[in-house]
């Protein structure tokens, strides 16, 4: 943490205009990347996938409910595990109204490798209402490139295979499950897969990091240090619950 500096009025404006500058640059590259990314081709999707959902069985065209786009989080729960993967659900907690998505003909769901059973229970833990799909026994996982196993595919994460990921020390994605987050396009029911992105990509879904990041504290942990929301110590000093996950 820096050391409070405390300067007049004058000196402050200054360092605020010269910060100003900068982030208004960052705003006109931001805003040429968000049209570069709409400016996609896109892949048409062949192979069919089977998910599994409170209403039973959905092919991916039936996640979008009738809407044009679709975007999935892609969250990482092994079908061993009891719980959710933290960070994830850090991610997930700072999801708001869907209400605003569907106006403007966008459906926001996840998408989990665990059984349905234990997303169900998993979800009313946490008190999300947000529709919530098993992958289970399909290749959705392992062809987003968000669950590794090589003797299912080639190795493959933020666009980086195997050797790539070795080389900058970062073998351990390179097995088991990952996040991220995908985004399709629907045509009747012809879907187009769009875009993903990993790694940091799908901290824009991080509320909580952009209201932290206009403080001086800034951010203070890393996303892998959040807790689910209900561990949180009371004001006793103790925590709610200390349930087993990976």
């Amino acid at each position: 943490m820096t050391v409070t500096r405390v300067v007049s009025r004058d000196e402050w404006l200054a360092a605020r205009l010269k910060l100003l500058a900068q982030e208004k640059e960052v705003t006109r590259m931001q805003d040429a990347v968000t049209a570069g990314r709409s400016e996609l081709p896109m892949v048409r999707i062949d192979k069919e996938y089977t998910f599994e959902g409170p209403a039973g069985k959905a092919r991916l065209v039936d996640l979008f409910e009738g809407r044009r786009q679709l975007i999935v989080y892609h969250f990482m729960f092994d079908p061993s595990w009891e719980g959710g993967c933290p960070s994830c659900s850090f991610a997930v907690d700072n999801v708001g109204r869907l209400g605003h998505l569907h106006a403007s003909d966008t459906t926001f769901v996840l998408v989990s490798r665990a059984p349905l059973t234990k997303i169900e229970t998993f979800r009313a833990r946490m008190g999300w209402t947000i529709p919530w799909y098993s992958s289970a026994g399909t290749d959705f996982n392992y062809d987003f490139h968000v669950t590794n196993d090589e003797s299912v595919a080639p190795v493959e994460y933020n666009y980086k295979d195997k050797a790539t990921l070795e080389r900058e020390g970062i073998a351990f994605l390179g097995e088991g499950d990952a996040h991220g987050m995908s985004v399709f396009f629907r045509e009747d029911d012809t879907v187009l897969h769009t875009y993903s992105t990993y790694g940091r990509g799908p901290e824009v879904l991080l509320s909580t990091y952009h209201y932290l990041d206009l403080t001086p504290l800034g951010r203070q942990r890393y996303v892998t240090e959040f807790p689910y929301h209900d561990q949180y110590a009371d004001e006793a000093g103790h925590s709610h619950h200390d349930p087993e996950c990976h």
